[in-house]
């Protein structure tokens, strides 16, 4: 007899005991802590752990002359690629170790990482702050970081969902245009006609470098709107299903024939920069892209287009993310800390950005008034609205064209996920690079699929 699938409710009370062993997986793959950080004896000092994105980067760069100026609050950052950051986090957060007070995590640890009691609540102290506006952050984000409890665990430091970028001077030069909505095939077909559209250039970028939060993310939605899923609602595994198998063939094919150099190794910043290099014509990825793309000094700003996800079945395909910045229970410095995530999550401190960078390198996607700043709709023309737009389409509880045991887009909303999509990112890595077929790929990760679905199907 078929086995009933657990309601939702049961689904999260399962999250709290999986988190911790998931983290611990997690953490087995992440070094021993370093030396103490200088100054963590003192009390107005923090040490905040974040991923290397380029706004990161503007963020350390403005710290010390504003933030610190004006609180006496030292910050010491510590700046990670993406893969090694969540490994570093989880480990350094499970143990309740407090080295970090403040890590940038994303909407899929904050259920986990909030129920194993890991993270401070932050939504009573940004209530209290008036000068803070809590409801002017973006419903999808507010909500993507509030747990079971109603709580609010983490602040946005910028929003995200996905979108096709290319270049329309190419396109242009070539004939050729992108649809208003378009298609995976249409997409794959405009990208073998600009396969050499400059010297050695080639027609796409899809990251093929393993990771959950690397190639398994933009690889899930093109699962989803092909008609796959990762489980179906009674916890039964689809990785060797014809939708998710057809899925699978079509993003290693596209890689395999117009996709960047290098490809098994290419997450999202050597993306970034063989578009903004001109190595490669198109790239679908996050909508925060953009920024880096269209900002003062970028060889590629002006000559970029923007348009929705591309979709097979699905109506839309962008998905939903945020890097958010949220406090460590067990920190000695909690003032400290939260008026530093105020500050850096702030409108205040995106107004900062914009007269000191330049208004395209807001931190945006998090914030209402963001999309009502005439500067930063000046400069922010091109990808604003295609921005804002995917993020309010974007729909984590049906994001496919069936129903899901859990929510998530370019993720499934389990502790698990973060060890299984890595691994089955691997086997498509090296489908990827010739190593092995995408048929063997698939049925070793439908077997590793299958031993979570077991965990909850019982």
């Amino acid at each position: 007899m078929p086995k009933t699938p657990p309601t939702r409710r049961s689904l999260r009370r399962r999250l709290g005991a999986l988190g911790a062993c998931a983290a611990l997986l997690l953490s087995g793959c992440a070094g021993a802590g370093g030396d103490a950080l200088g100054g963590g004896s003192h009390r107005h000092t923090i040490n905040v752990l974040m991923v290397n994105n380029p706004q990161m980067v503007d963020l350390q760069k403005l710290t010390a002359e504003h933030f610190t100026r004006q609180t006496g609050i030292k910050v010491n950052f510590t700046l990670l690629p993406e893969d090694d950051v969540r490994d570093k986090i989880s480990q350094d957060f499970s143990s309740q170790a407090a080295e970090y007070d403040i890590a940038s995590i994303s909407n899929y640890e904050v259920p986990f990482y909030a129920r194993n009691g890991w993270l401070s609540p932050l939504g009573s102290r940004a209530a209290q702050d008036p000068s803070y506006d809590q409801q002017d952050v973006l419903p999808p984000m507010r909500h993507s970081l509030t747990a079971a409890d109603g709580q609010i665990y983490a602040e946005p430091f910028y929003g995200e969902s996905s979108f096709l970028m290319y270049r329309k001077d190419l396109l242009a030069a070539k004939g050729l245009a992108i649809p208003a909505r378009p298609t995976w095939s249409q997409v794959a077909d405009t990208a073998a006609k600009l396969d050499g559209a400059a010297p050695g250039m080639r027609g796409i970028c899809l990251r093929g470098q393993p990771g959950w939060g690397q190639m398994a993310a933009p690889f899930t939605t093109v699962v989803n709107t092909f008609g796959g899923t990762w489980f179906d609602k009674g916890w039964k595994a689809q990785l060797t299903s014809p939708a998710f198998t057809r899925a699978a063939n079509f993003y290693v094919g596209l890689i395999r024939a117009h996709g960047e150099a290098g490809a098994a190794q290419a997450g999202y910043t050597e993306c970034l920069n063989d578009l903004q290099q001109g190595k490669v014509a198109m790239w679908y990825d996050s909508t925060a892209a953009a920024g880096s793309l269209d900002g003062a000094g970028s060889p590629v700003a002006g000559k970029i287009g923007y348009a929705p996800a591309p979709v097979d079945q699905t109506r839309n395909s962008g998905w939903l993310y945020t890097w958010a910045l949220a406090l460590q229970k067990a920190s000695k410095h909690q003032d400290d800390a939260w008026k530093f995530i105020s500050w850096a999550t702030s409108s205040q401190y995106e107004q900062l950005v914009g007269k000191e960078l330049g208004w395209s390198r807001v931190p945006a996607g998090k914030r209402a008034s963001t999309y009502a700043n005439p500067a930063y709709l000046r400069a922010s023309a091109a990808f604003a609205n295609p921005t804002r737009t995917a993020i309010a389409g974007a729909d984590p509880d049906h994001p496919g064209v069936q129903p899901r045991p859990a929510p998530g887009i370019q993720f499934v909303g389990i502790p698990e996920f973060s060890a299984l999509g890595t691994r089955v990112s691997q086997n498509l890595s090296s489908a990827i690079a010739g190593q092995t077929s995408v048929q063997q790929a698939l049925k070793d990760s439908q077997t590793l699929a299958a031993r979570v679905a077991a965990t909850y199907a019982k």
